[in-house]
């Protein structure tokens, strides 16, 4: 089998082959799935085994405080011979991982052949393809929860471990110090345990992740904002605790303790990080200063961990493998949220340069995982039996027996309705409608009177009400706009489909599968397929021409797709995750649907990453004639970069879009734009202009449904791809 292995003198990374270990009584083997990196405590491993032999000593004087002890009792060719022999071995990395058992030992009666479990420990949950691992350090994993998600049960512990020794009340507030793999699971564990967190860390990425995560306030300890978050929450009497979670010499997290912990408040050391205490502060303020010892109790107790012995609930209620069952059942529940910590999955095979990568600097991570072969393909379920690579079904489009669309007088006018007048409606559709010849701006539907007053005053509506009931019982309105909030999309298009009218809703279509369906469910019942959605850039006008220049394609395709999306500003409802969907849930389907547009075909798969901390992600779609589409939707670039930038290649030839204002095709002979537009068009003014003729003509709508419906499937799946870490299939309905 394969174990990823270190030598400490020479600081080399290898990925041996070692015999399997054997199942002894009073454990199991296990075959890992995923393990997961401590980005902490391992790489200041790897980082000690490249220094020099003086580097090393520095680094760890209870070590040499130990040889110099040996050269005293056995002298210094002995001890010489002892520390070099050691220092020249093969060391294991990892202790935290989940998968499946293979083989039960004797006395062993909770788990059996096939159950996934989740393990622990230096010496036997390591970065191998096999492990023994004794009854106390493995534990089952919940029905439903992901074995990668599993695989953080030891790191959760350890936070757990450190959340119990503060004793966090209802209602207190706390302080953690370092936010990284350690400070954002004590974060969440706080949360859940009624108590308002500040966070403090020089990394913006990790004080903004934190903040998603449930933290009141975080920001750079060496900064103001810190301190005034402290004092506003506590009416200046400072944290009830603090969890000192950062590494590295600097003695300012202990400072910083100190200044903003409460009087009799807590401290509490998880991480590793210089412990100079300033005697008259913590003296001043009588802190309690608590240390947390790994996972829990048993920790280090060969009794314990070797040979099973567990301590009685009645006095040890919180051992370390109770610590470890109570932690998944947390993130099986959703209490506890890891998958926004996984900032990069590799295949074990890769583990050596993900550890260079990870060491150089070139990795940032807050959480990595190695993947374990047979993983991308399937994995287990805690029946053990094996499951399908994730898939999402993209529902199949049933008209009902509705009668069509009836064909009007083209000198008639289109009376249309807008729900919803927010700044997209009054600046990037109204405009286009507004001087539009046969269109009559009949009713403006919001949820404030005053919103509808403006919006007719401003755009000339005929009414302006709140009652959107008024509007669809309204024989005369042709078609009905729904430009709201994203959470209502869906249910007001089903509304308005139901009572017969043409809709072109806002992107996206739905924000779940069950809200598509009950969109596709409309359009069968009423017989009513007169929908659009407001998917514009295949209607701008040098896309248009660009593919035209472009030519039939005879081969597969590769399609690069920047969005350099950039930050919203702070108090946008876009950032209401919750209800309004992610941000690329709410315009991804902007950047699918020209992707298959382009390439003539509708995806078949979704596979996705996303970078910790922001709202960068990565999707590759898959298209049935082997093409590829790479959308990389980012939002960390910078402001003065294009928004948009699209490259087509295939059969020799490539198109360029250039954000909107340029456009050129590379064949035989290269194509260019001939002029710059005055303004970036999107497609708008085009797209509407076909809705409007569509719904007067009674002629096919711009979009076919099925595609409008696949391409909403595939803006979901990423979701569901950024969860399972694997290609999502795209499973027509019949």
């Amino acid at each position: 089998m394969k174990q990823v292995v270190q030598n400490y003198k020479s600081g080399e990374l290898a990925v041996l082959d070692v015999p399997v270990p054997g199942c002894k009584p009073g454990g199991v083997l296990v075959r890992s799935a995923y393990s997961l990196i401590s980005t902490g405590t391992e790489l200041m491993k790897v980082s000690e085994a490249g220094m020099s032999m003086l580097g090393k000593a520095r680094s760890r004087p209870d070590q040499v405080a130990k040889v110099m002890q040996s050269v005293a009792t056995n002298g210094l060719p002995a001890t010489y011979r002892k520390v070099m022999g050691k220092l020249d071995s093969y060391t294991p990395l990892g202790y935290s991982l989940c998968g499946v058992v293979e083989q039960v030992g004797a006395g062993i009666d909770d788990v059996k052949v096939g159950d996934l479990v989740a393990c622990a420990g230096n010496e036997h949950a390591l970065h191998a393809e096999l492990n023994w691992v004794p009854k106390n350090l493995y534990t089952p994993v919940p029905d439903g929860l992901a074995p990668r998600h599993a695989a953080f049960g030891t790191v959760g512990s350890i936070a757990m471990q450190g959340v119990r020794q503060g004793e966090p009340q209802l209602g207190e507030v706390a302080l953690v110090i370092g936010l990284g793999l350690i400070g954002q699971l004590v974060v969440q564990l706080l949360t859940a345990s009624g108590v308002r967190v500040v966070g403090a860390d020089p990394d913006p990425a990790r004080c903004e992740l934190a903040a998603r995560l449930g933290a009141v306030a975080c920001g750079d300890p060496a900064s103001a904002a810190v301190e005034t978050a402290v004092a506003e929450l506590t009416d200046g009497h400072g944290v009830d605790q603090v969890y000192l979670a950062a590494g590295g010499g600097s003695n300012q997290p202990v400072e910083l303790a100190a200044r903003l912990c409460r009087d009799r408040g807590r401290v509490v050391d998880i991480g590793k990080c210089r412990l100079d205490l300033p005697w008259n502060a913590y003296y001043e303020k009588e802190l309690d200063v608590r240390f947390s010892r790994s996972y829990g109790p048993g920790r280090y107790d060969p009794e314990y961990e070797l040979e099973g012995r567990d301590y009685p609930i009645g006095y040890v209620r919180w051992t370390e493998r109770r610590n470890l069952a109570c932690f998944l059942d947390l993130v099986a529940r959703g209490r506890v949220d890891v998958e926004p910590l996984v900032s990069h999955v590799a295949d074990f095979a890769d583990a050596v340069e993900t550890y260079r990568r990870l060491k150089d600097g070139d990795l940032k991570a807050v959480a990595v995982l190695f993947r374990y072969p047979d993983q991308p393909a399937e994995e287990r379920t805690a029946d053990g039996e094996t499951e399908a690579a994730p898939s999402v079904a993209v529902p199949a489009v049933r008209r009902g027996a509705g009668a069509p669309a009836p064909a009007r007088s083209v000198n008639s006018s289109v009376r249309l309705a807008f729900v919803g007048a927010g700044n997209y409606a009054t600046s990037m559709l109204l405009p286009h409608l507004t001087p539009r010849d046969g269109v009559e701006l009949a009713t403006v539907v919001t949820t404030t009177a005053l919103s509808a007053a403006n919006a007719q005053r401003k755009f000339g509506f005929g009414e302006a009400t709140t009652d959107l009931d008024a509007v669809l019982d309204d024989k005369t309105i042709d078609a009905v706009f729904v430009v709201t909030r994203h959470s209502s999309h869906a249910e007001l298009t089903r509304r308005a489909l139901l009572a017969g009218k043409a809709v072109f809703v806002e992107k996206p279509l739905a924000l779940t599968e069950d809200e598509l369906a009950s969109v596709l469910a409309a359009v069968e019942e009423s017989g009513n397929d007169r929908l659009q959605v407001g998917f514009n850039r295949r209607f701008a006008p040098l896309l248009t021409e660009a593919k035209e220049r472009f030519g039939a394609r005879t081969g597969p395709a590769s399609l690069r797709y920047l969005v350099n999306a950039g930050r919203l500003q702070h108090g946008s409802w876009y950032l209401q995750q919750g209800t309004e969907g992610s941000r690329f849930a709410g315009e991804g389907g902007h950047f699918i649907d020209t992707a298959s547009w382009l390439l003539e075909a509708d995806p078949v798969s979704v596979y996705a990453v996303a970078t910790a901390g922001n709202d960068d992600v990565q999707i590759v779609l898959r298209y049935p004639d082997g093409s590829t589409a790479t959308i990389s939707y980012v939002t960390t670039g910078a402001p003065g970069f294009p928004k948009e930038t699209l490259d087509l290649v295939a059969d020799g030839r490539v198109l360029r879009l250039d954000d909107f204002v340029r456009a050129s095709v590379h064949d035989r002979k290269r194509w260019v734009s001939s002029r710059l537009p005055k303004a970036r068009d999107k497609g708008q003014n085009a797209e509407l202009a076909a809705f409007v003729k569509a719904v007067r003509t009674g002629g096919p709508m711009p979009v076919p449904l099925e595609s409008l419906a696949a391409t909403t499937a595939a803006t979901l799946a990423v979701r569901t791809a950024l969860a399972s870490g694997t290609p999502v299939t795209l499973e027509r309905s019949r």
